[in-house]
């Protein structure tokens, strides 16, 4: 959810290592001859290709840098790079860029090899950031203070090694010139959701057409990953998802601004919110730009070059009562703005039903991406017949700072949610505490 989630935990906690050279690249190139050379693989080409959403638009190997303590080598799988065709936020055909991580172990469980459609959490919004980038480069510095870790090569690592191959997507403006819609509910489904689709279609891969899909993601991702999980059935039908892992989510826009609002360290997650906002619905523009002041204006135009942005003008105006021109808070702004309260409220997650068993963990303290929306998701899916497991951790005591309740609930609810993933891969039958959710 925020930039500093997970990164400085597992630094501290020395969940990642750098290892030097040995990266194992793809074993084949991307051969295909109508697929348009780039000078820079990002820049998608124009106009785009006529196509499916999921349809490769080009590939080539690349490379991982990172290790996990006690294993040797790099991360066990060959690396591809790819662009693929998606739909945006208005449904029109956007380019996306994500990496396939294609195991060197074998697949052991039952059936054939599955693929984990795999939504990161939050990077920024900056190109820098994007995954793609950041799976090669371990740590991205900007001086004086802008940096960002790739974090999730944590839960990548465990899913190689059981033998699973990982999609990991980009989503939609990251690392492409489009701006990064972040945490646009539509818009990161449709990027999930398509990335699974090209995965299946890369010749080399591994993966049959029909293989299993798994959707899995933490923080930003179990956003994107209950999104995904809400659109697969009118959005994506073809593919043969078997569950979602729905971690740590924002389900709710305004209320994780309002939960959050002062937060010093959360602040500049709000701007990425609004600059994704205003590029998806333009007649937002005028109306956010009349309700903004001057240092509201300045605070979005820095943060969208940005990563973590752990020194900025953010934090230094951590109320967004400091950002309006009224000298009220945001969700009070939206609330008396129509145009506003419209395209936030098309970004709250649970109106919608899933067509697969869904694992959702979070923690009833977390203290960033908060619980009480979550519950409701739960509430709402299972009241539609959807078997859902809400994982409470009660556990985790509630902290702030650096290493906080959202970081350290991502920990238990990795080895739990693999064991999920695994079991439904195994057809075991999906538990669910819908009749008592926590």
């Amino acid at each position: 959810m925020r930039s500093r989630i997970l990164s400085l935990a597992a630094v501290l906690t020395g969940t990642l290592t750098v290892v030097g050279g040995g990266a194992i690249s793809a074993p084949h190139a991307w051969t295909n001859p109508v697929v348009e050379a780039a000078a820079d693989f990002y820049i998608p080409p124009a106009p785009l290709p006529g196509g499916a959403p999921g349809n490769i638009l080009r590939a080539e190997p690349t490379q991982v840098a990172l290790s996990a303590p006690g294993q040797p080598g790099v991360v066990p799988a060959r690396a591809t790079r790819l662009m693929y065709l998606s739909s945006n936020a208005q449904d029109a055909a956007t380019a996306v860029v994500g990496t396939y991580l294609d195991p060197i172990v074998p697949w052991t469980g039952p059936g054939e090899r599955p693929l984990i459609a795999y939504a990161g959490g939050t990077k920024g919004q900056g190109d820098q950031c994007a995954p793609s980038k950041l799976l090669s480069q371990i740590v991205h510095l900007d001086p004086p203070g802008d940096v960002i870790f790739e974090y999730d090569l944590v839960a990548i690592f465990s899913l190689l090694a059981r033998g699973m191959s990982v999609m990991v997507t980009d989503y939609h403006g990251l690392g492409t010139p489009a701006m990064h819609d972040y945490l646009n509910r539509k818009a990161q489904a449709h990027a999930v959701l398509d990335s699974a689709r090209a995965a299946l279609q890369l010749p080399g891969s591994g993966l049959g057409p029909n293989a299993p899909v798994i959707l899995y993601g933490y923080s930003q991702g179990g956003m994107a990953s209950s999104g995904a999980a809400e659109l697969h059935p009118s959005y994506a039908p073809d593919l043969n998802v078997r569950g979602a892992y729905v971690g740590g989510p924002v389900v709710d826009d305004q209320y994780f601004i309002g939960y959050n609002d002062g937060r010093a360290d959360i602040a500049p997650t709000y701007a990425w919110i609004l600059n994704g906002m205003v590029a998806n619905y333009p007649n937002i523009g005028p109306v956010l730009d009349a309700e903004l002041n001057d240092t509201g204006k300045a605070i979005l135009n820095e943060a969208a070059s940005k990563c973590a942005v752990p020194l900025g003008l953010a934090q230094q105006h951590q109320f967004t009562s400091q950002w309006t021109a009224s000298g009220l808070p945001l969700t009070a702004v939206i609330d008396q703005s129509p145009a506003l309260k419209a395209v936030f409220d098309e970004q709250r997650v649970g109106g919608l039903t899933p067509d697969m068993p869904v694992l959702i963990s979070s923690a009833p303290n977390d203290e960033g991406a908060p619980f009480a929306p979550i519950h409701a998701v739960a509430a709402s899916w299972c009241s539609r017949g959807v078997p859902v497991q809400l994982d409470a951790n009660a556990q985790i005591p509630s902290m702030s700072g650096l290493v906080g309740t959202h970081v350290m609930a991502f920990f238990p609810g990795l080895a739990a949610s693999q064991q999920w993933v695994t079991d439904r891969l195994a057809g075991l039958p999906a538990p669910t505490n819908c009749g008592a959710l926590p």
